[in-house]
């Protein structure tokens, strides 16, 4: 797992080339399996493949360009009426998203998060543009597709980062 984690990178370039459904049900499988505040899993994803709705949100994000090319996203999703606490709910869906990234690693398919919460333009526009329900909060947006572009593995050690026992 560890050279997964290393091996996984931001792609923003793809092949014209579909995701498998069983692909796609792999990786949404992993986000479920992601840690959960008391376990409650308030989370909820929107598959999106249809190029026309890619697009569109191409236009709504200002980082997203890379979805014109996209072969799919998924969009992370807390639900606020099964999990009331905002800052779990934003965690949960982190989790979730992280688990999404390197599941997608691991088969080989390249994948850029794009952060949504907490921009409320970008929420607006998102929640109206999906017709989500007033209760579902869009946290992240995750382009994937099978890379067009390499990276090499990231080595991110910070040794200044690491405390021990005190400050």
């Amino acid at each position: 797992m560890s050279r997964l984690i290393f091996k996984r990178r931001s792609i923003r370039k793809f092949k014209e080339l579909a995701i498998p459904d069983e692909a796609i049900s792999q990786i949404l499988k992993a986000a479920m399996a992601a840690p959960s505040a008391n376990n409650i899993k308030a989370w909820h994803f929107v598959v999106i493949t249809k190029t026309e709705l890619l697009a569109r949100l191409a236009q709504i994000h200002p980082y997203g360009k890379m979805l014109n090319q996209a072969a799919a996203a998924i969009l992370v999703c807390g639900d606020a009426a099964k999990q009331s606490v905002t800052g779990y709910l934003h965690m949960d869906c982190a989790a979730a998203t992280q688990n999404i990234l390197l599941e997608a690693t691991s088969l080989d398919i390249g994948s850029v998060w794009l952060g949504i919460y907490p921009r409320d333009k970008r929420m607006i526009e998102i929640s109206d543009f999906l017709n989500l329900p007033k209760s579902i909060l869009p946290v992240s947006l995750v382009a994937l597709g099978y890379p067009a572009e390499y990276k090499p593995a990231n080595n991110p050690w910070q040794a200044e980062a690491v405390h021990y026992n005190k400050w």
